[in-house]
């Protein structure tokens, strides 16, 4: 095979290539961008609690019996340290961390290790499984996001998927954060996604 014959195939590979890493490339440079604007005043980090390993709750469960909810396997644990450490590498100062009352939200919550912690049960609690509480639930988000002040400095909110995706429409994983910025006019608009480390 003679020189020009490889390098026509080389300048053939090339957009294929570009393909194959673009994407990637490009993920990273918005998750960058998503950082630096956690780091700036007036952004909210909307998550869903770390990994959990199941679906929903037993039947019987209570909020004042961990032992009775699903709660934060392993995985999750690990999961709210990093995210947690990754606040602090990136100099994002948080001024309040806010929880549902799941164990595994005010778990993640808590192994981030951020600013003080506080429950919030009608903006944060869960609705699964009791789809009549969505509307309250979401109208309560979003009373809750409206208060926070447009130059405030960061503020945490660990909650659920289904609370998320009311919200928002975006369906995240465990540990994702979708972030909001807020408005002088107390409105709320999603600005992206930050997936789990």
């Amino acid at each position: 095979m003679g020189v020009r014959t490889i390098g026509r195939r080389l300048l053939l590979l090339m957009p294929l290539t570009f393909l194959l890493v673009g994407p990637a490339f490009a993920i990273e440079t918005d998750r960058e961008r998503l950082w630096a604007l956690l780091a700036q005043p007036g952004h909210v980090a909307l998550m869903r609690h770390a990994d959990a390993p199941g679906t929903g709750d037993p039947a019987s469960f209570r909020l004042d019996d961990c032992k009775t909810q699903r709660n934060l396997g392993e995985r999750g644990r690990i999961q709210a340290r990093r995210l947690g450490e990754e606040f602090r590498q990136r100099a994002v100062a948080v001024v309040l961390v806010l929880t549902s009352q799941w164990c595994r939200a005010r778990e993640t919550a808590e192994l981030m290790a951020l600013a003080p912690v506080a429950d919030e049960p009608a903006a944060l609690n869960s609705f699964f499984g009791r789809p009549g509480e969505r509307e309250a639930a979401t109208a309560a988000l979003q009373r809750r996001l409206a208060a926070v002040p447009a130059g405030a400095a960061t503020v945490v909110m660990v909650t659920h998927q289904v609370n998320i995706t009311a919200l928002t429409g975006i369906f995240p994983a465990s540990g994702e954060m979708v972030v909001l910025k807020r408005d002088a006019q107390g409105g709320v608009a999603t600005v992206g996604r930050l997936p789990a480390p």
